[in-house]
């Protein structure tokens, strides 16, 4: 067991990337480390279907969002954003990692959504209870959160149980950090598609 743990921390101290791997695991000494944070406190490590986070990045003007799922760890979602005439913000790639997870959770999966930014929060939250009062006129991105709202109504039709959840932004939490890493490399990765890159034909002032 000794040799395996100083393996272990070979491994992990000749790691050269920038940010923390967060590789959970939920058996032997470190479950009750990963059981008593944010996500895991939450419920989140037991939820028994899925459970994804998405993050944004915004370098330059060149957008990044991405999104993990802890169920489907071989599926990483990410897109790249370009919206140059209209400029950039962080709420346009998080509302598109939003949609990418809803886009990778079947209809019928309950779905866990963790996120670590207020302002998605309160979009999707405006369009609860509303029924027909609520409007997209005046909505920032409002065609990025037109398809989310769309999948999400679907799902709600369908009887399916959705789980918004805030968490607190660069705490290491596994899930957050392996979507903020994939939103990261998707402004710069050649691979990455592009999504909502075409104009709103909305009103710019310059």
């Amino acid at each position: 067991m000794a040799d395996e743990q100083e393996v272990a921390l070979k491994k992990a101290a000749g790691v050269s990337r920038e940010k923390d791997e967060c590789q959970v695991r939920l058996k032997g000494r470190e479950s009750d480390y990963w059981m008593s944070i944010e996500i895991g406190m939450r419920g989140g490590y037991g939820f028994q279907v899925q459970v994804t986070s998405g993050n944004s990045s915004d370098k330059h003007g060149k957008m990044g969002a991405g999104c993990n799922n802890l169920r489907r760890k071989k599926e990483k979602q990410q897109c790249k954003m370009v919206r140059k005439e209209e400029g950039s913000s962080s709420n346009q790639p998080e509302l598109a990692a939003f949609q990418l997870a809803l886009l990778d959770t079947l209809v019928e999966e309950p779905l866990l959504y963790l996120c670590d930014n207020q302002s998605l929060l309160k979009a999707v939250n405006r369009w609860i209870g509303e029924g027909g009062k609520a409007k997209l006129v005046g909505a920032p991105d409002a065609d990025i959160l037109a398809a989310a709202i769309e999948i999400l109504r679907k799902r709600i039709a369908a009887g399916t149980a959705n789980f918004l959840v805030k968490v607190k932004a660069h705490r290491e939490e596994s899930a957050n950090e392996g979507a903020d890493i994939l939103a990261d490399k998707a402004t710069s990765d050649p691979k990455v598609g592009k999504e909502w890159y075409q104009g709103t034909n909305r009103a710019v002032f310059t």
